[in-house]
Parts: structure tokens; sequence; C-alpha cells
């Protein structure tokens, strides 16, 4: 039998024609593919609750700006009503699903409740971030009890109530819970020596506790697969009420670093500064 060139034509082309014909399947599916999970992306996040606590012009707004821009839904938190609605009018102009809930942070009733309005009004908190401020009792000598207990009731009791409220959440969600640290935590002759020459000393007890704190939520948390991250700041934040013009740290920067914890999981506590 003779083959014309024609028949081996003929025969490369139904062999070849079933691989060309999945090689464009699969080309044109990719796009397909890839827009599915955008989509799955954007559904994930949008189902994403972040409780910001202790809000204000630095740390925690960069932290709430970082995360909104991702999708999250954001709740802020501080006493300050006034304040507090003005920044989340601000969040939502740059277009931020956010809200404003005023509460006191020291009151572990009060944060309980918090959690219930928030999950209400924007879902199920799926992640925490502690940015509480509590700096009373500066100097041990006169420091009254009230004054230390309610330094404590800020830096550890809110966070613990916040924790407990939202368990069940960031269990189902295997969220977070960020905590911004501070330098007075550690122990060190130096920066006791510095705590006290600035009158901070309720303050360093304060972070002290909550480093310890965030610490043993890390290890009880990690059974139900909810990740703990720290950031320990080490240093003045620029366009904070404790910033006099020497401040260097960026509060977007942080934030950043808070995001990229959530985010990897690789790391639990961090220094920045």
């Amino acid at each position: 039998m003779r083959v014309t060139p024609a028949d081996v034509s003929a025969s490369t082309s139904l062999i070849t024609a079933p691989r060309v014909a999945l090689w464009v399947a699969a080309t044109s599916a990719r796009p397909l593919r890839l827009a599915i999970a955008a989509r799955a992306a954007i559904l994930r996040a949008m189902n994403k609750t972040l409780l910001v606590c202790g809000h204000g012009p630095g740390i925690s707004d960069a932290v709430a700006r970082r995360f909104g821009k991702e999708g999250w839904k954001i709740a802020i938190v501080a006493r300050n009503a006034e304040r507090l609605a003005k920044a989340a009018a601000a969040l939502v102009e740059a277009g931020i699903d956010a809200k404003a809930f005023p509460c006191e942070l020291g009151d572990a009733a009060s944060v309980k409740k918090l959690v219930s309005e928030v999950s209400a009004a924007l879902g199920p908190v799926t992640s925490v971030h502690w940015n509480v401020y509590g700096g009373g009792g500066g100097d041990l000598l006169t420091a009254s009890p009230e004054e230390l207990r309610a330094g404590f009731d800020v830096n550890v009791g809110g966070l613990i109530a916040a924790v407990q409220a939202a368990l069940p959440s960031l269990e189902a969600a295997k969220g977070s819970v960020l905590v911004t640290g501070g330098g007075f935590a550690f122990y060190d002759p130096q920066v006791d020596a510095m705590a006290t020459a600035y009158g901070a000393a309720g303050l360093a007890i304060g972070k002290a506790a909550q480093h310890k704190t965030t610490g043993l939520l890390r290890e009880r948390l990690a059974k139900h697969g909810v990740f703990v991250g720290e950031v320990v700041v080490l240093g003045m934040v620029k366009g904070t009420a404790f910033d006099g013009g020497q401040a260097t740290l960026e509060a977007a920067d942080i934030a950043a670093k808070f995001w990229e914890l959530e985010q990897q999981r690789s790391e639990s506590s961090v220094r920045f500064g």
C-alpha cells in the first residue's frame, strides 16, 4: 500500500487535534478559574469582621485602613463617641465598611455587650485588635490601688473579656487576636528607669501583664485554631498624642506588620522600632 504525503498529514492531524482541543479548553478555562478564585477571596474577606479596640489616630486607625482595604468590615471602639463617629465617617469615605461603637473597654460587662452589638451589626467577629491604652498610676509611691487596677482592667481584663465573648466566632472562622504591645513591658533595668523617669509606672505594669496574658492566650487558643499575634512597639509613632515632633515610626508600617502576622501566622510576637 502506497502512503502519500496527504495521508501522513491527515493522520497527524487526527493525532494532534484532540491535544490541541484540550490545550485550547485549558487555556480558555484559566481566566474563568482565576475569576472564580478572585470572587471566592472577595467573598471570604466580606465575611470577616475586625474589632478594633482602642481606636485613635495612630496604629489602630492604620490597622483599620489596612484590613478594610482588603474588604474586611471594621468596628472601631473607644470611649469618645464624637471623635469615634468622625473617624468612622472618614473610613467610610475611604471606601471601607466601618461603624463606630463607643464603649468603656476597661469594663468587662460592657466589652461582652460590645461584641454582641458588633456581631449583630457587622457579622460575627473574626479578629480582635487590642490597642487599648491605660496609663494611670504613674508614680508607685503615690498611686492608689484604684488607679493601678484601672490600668490592669484596660490592658488585661477587657482583652480577656473580648476574647471570651468572641470565642465561638473566632473559633469558627479560625480567626485571630492581635495585640499592640509596648517596650515598657520588658523586664530590664534600663526600661524600668525610663518608665520611672517618665512617670509611667502604671503603664509599664499594665503592659507587662498584657504581654504575659498575650502569651498565655496564644497557648490556650492554639487548640481552638485561633492565632494570637503581638507587635511590641519600641518607640513613638508619628501623628499620635505622644508625638512631640520626635516620633520616628510610621503607623502604616506597623499596620502592615499586623496584616503580615495575621495572614502568614509564622511569627507570634515581633518587636517593631
